[in-house]
């Protein structure tokens, strides 16, 4: 198959990177000239819009920051529904809201195409290497026929249901990790607070029932006090209120997650939209007048495991 790829941002760039280690023909698109140029120089061709990109390939992938971007990227001038049809396909690679790519999906097959939403999880450092989470919601003939694509990009893929499944689950996820990424900051400078050595507690929590994927990645960036995960709070707070909007047409009565976007507004309002999210933690240590560094933990996270074969996720029943 013929990829186009729109979008070389934090994740875009190394899911796209994959594909082209991989031998995939690709076609790139972004706004940033030079991620153009050096993607361009490792082979990929250059789109000239999203409708020519979709024209010359079977499938385009989107991987953006926000559903208005996708949005104009689908339905737009130029956009992927004045090039869809049968036997095309628009994945959304996307952190996106269920609704809107619903929306922008009955478009597409109303072109006598196909959607997907296949986004990702499991950090920066895991899609660069092909080693990232992949769910994916669409039929299963249209799945089957992507699964060779997703299975390059990521090690395990997860066939959700149907469109918008997959956005959802990812939106909870990304609640989870939120949570976790709270719990982390507070465990921490209570540790510090309490007289205890950092080093000690990052692995007592590590070892014990407390870990999680987030404590045992951005605790790590935390005490080094890089905080570097390649993901800024504005993300965060786009993340979560997809999530309290999931719930709130589920007419569920959340506690944790308005919390958390209060949290998360705070943090912007003091820090700025871009500020890495893991430095939340510097509320904390503004209020508390500690510093939560440690020597010998690294300023980014690097997946040490060789780069696999892709394989789909099945639940047996």
């Amino acid at each position: 198959m013929k990829v186009g790829f729109i979008g070389l941002g934090n994740v875009g760039s190394k899911l796209a990177g994959s594909l082209l280690r991989n031998g995939v023909d690709v076609t790139i698109r972004d706004l940033d000239e030079a991620k153009v140029a050096e993607f361009a120089a490792r082979g990929a061709k250059v789109g000239e819009s999203p409708a020519q990109m979709l024209r010359d390939c079977d499938a385009v992938i989107t991987c953006l920051p926000h559903p208005s971007i996708s949005a104009r990227v689908v339905e737009g001038p130029d956009g992927l529904l004045e090039a869809m049809g049968p036997g095309k396909i628009w994945m959304e690679m996307s952190t996106t809201d269920e609704a809107e790519v619903k929306r922008l999906g009955a478009m597409v097959v109303a072109k006598g195409g196909a959607v997907v939403d296949c986004p990702v999880s499991g950090g920066c450092h895991r899609a660069d290497t092909g080693n990232i989470s992949i769910f994916a919601g669409c039929d299963r003939e249209t799945f089957d026929r992507i699964l060779p694509l997703l299975t390059t990009m990521g090690r395990r893929v997860l066939h959700t249901g149907p469109i918008g499944s997959a956005s959802v689950l990812k939106v909870i996820t990304n609640f989870l990790a939120t949570a976790n990424l709270l719990t982390c900051c507070e465990a921490l400078t209570v540790a510090k607070a309490a007289g205890m050595d950092l080093g000690v507690s990052y692995e007592a929590i590590r070892i014990s029932s407390g870990t999680s994927f987030v404590h045992e990645t951005e605790s790590q960036v935390i005490l080094n006090g890089s905080r570097d995960i390649s993901f800024t709070m504005d993300l965060v707070l786009k993340d979560i209120g997809l999530f309290q909007e999931v719930a709130d047409r589920a007419n569920v009565p959340l506690e944790m997650n308005p919390l958390m976007i209060q949290i998360f507004k705070d943090g912007i309002a003091r820090f700025g939209e871009r500020e890495l999210s893991p430095n939340i933690i510097r509320r904390l240590e503004e209020a508390t007048g500690l510093d939560i560094r440690y020597p010998g933990f690294p300023a980014e996270m690097v997946d040490d495991e060789p780069e696999e074969p892709g394989y789909e996720v099945r639940r047996e029943v």
